[in-house]
């Protein structure tokens, strides 16, 4: 009997606005890198969707206002178009295609040169292991905290493709990840954003893409994931 990551998640969290718009989204890809990707206006509007259904949040509520504070924004409607930019603007990670972008990567998953890339996200993992795509292995990390949101780093195969070790949040919700992995990728991009969650440290590590840009010279997320403050 293959080992499962979930034994029992209420679905009716699914439902909540934040979670349902995110959940629209992880459609929304070709998984390998070299496919080119095409959104439709429906697929666009989704994006748009997410990024108010995150606004209203709390954590993006505080977010905002801490980086306004630092003047890395002088607007909301300016924050959530960068946001857009850097999270969902289209880059090319092979053959030149704009086949791949931070959130697909991060959240959704890629299969580069016959490997899993990203993926760092349980929602995710939740309905590709519910329908029988994710195996998973084991894990060498389980964070030091009772309650969720907890953090993991795992092995596992996806859709026949390998995981060597993926860490992600479990039981957090998707604004939670969003704010955390923009705040670090905003405030100290491309370093170890050092945190802590529950009295406990951890840190996000994000990575800039560097091959083009967006705007005025600004640069997309090539990945953000959490790691042990002790790795």
């Amino acid at each position: 009997m293959e080992a499962m990551l979930f034994t029992y998640v209420n679905e009716k969290l699914f439902s909540k606005p934040t979670y349902r718009a995110f959940i629209n989204l992880l459609n929304n890809y070709h998984p390998k890198t070299g496919q080119g990707e095409h959104f439709s206006a429906q697929q666009l509007a989704e994006q748009d969707t997410f990024l108010e259904e995150v606004m209203k949040t709390n954590v993006m509520k505080e977010l905002y206002g801490f980086l306004h504070r630092k003047n890395h924004y002088n607007s909301e409607e300016e924050f959530v178009k960068d946001l857009k930019n850097m999270w969902f603007g289209l880059y090319s990670r092979d053959k030149g295609d704009r086949d791949s972008s931070g959130f697909e990567h991060v959240f959704s998953g890629e299969i580069k040169h016959g490997k899993v890339t990203g993926f760092h996200n349980w929602i995710r993992f939740y309905f590709q292991e519910k329908e029988g795509l994710v195996d998973y292995y084991s894990h060498i990390y389980d964070g030091p905290w009772d309650s969720y949101p907890d953090v993991l780093a795992m092995q596992f195969n996806w859709d026949g493709y390998y995981k060597e070790v993926g860490s992600a949040f479990i039981g957090s919700s998707p604004e939670f990840e969003f704010a955390l992995y923009s705040l670090c990728y905003i405030a100290q991009p491309g370093k170890k954003c050092k945190l802590k969650l529950g009295g406990y440290p951890l840190a996000i590590q994000t990575y800039t893409w560097h091959k083009t840009t967006y705007g005025n010279g600004k640069k997309y997320i090539a990945t953000a994931y959490v790691v042990s403050s002790t790795h």
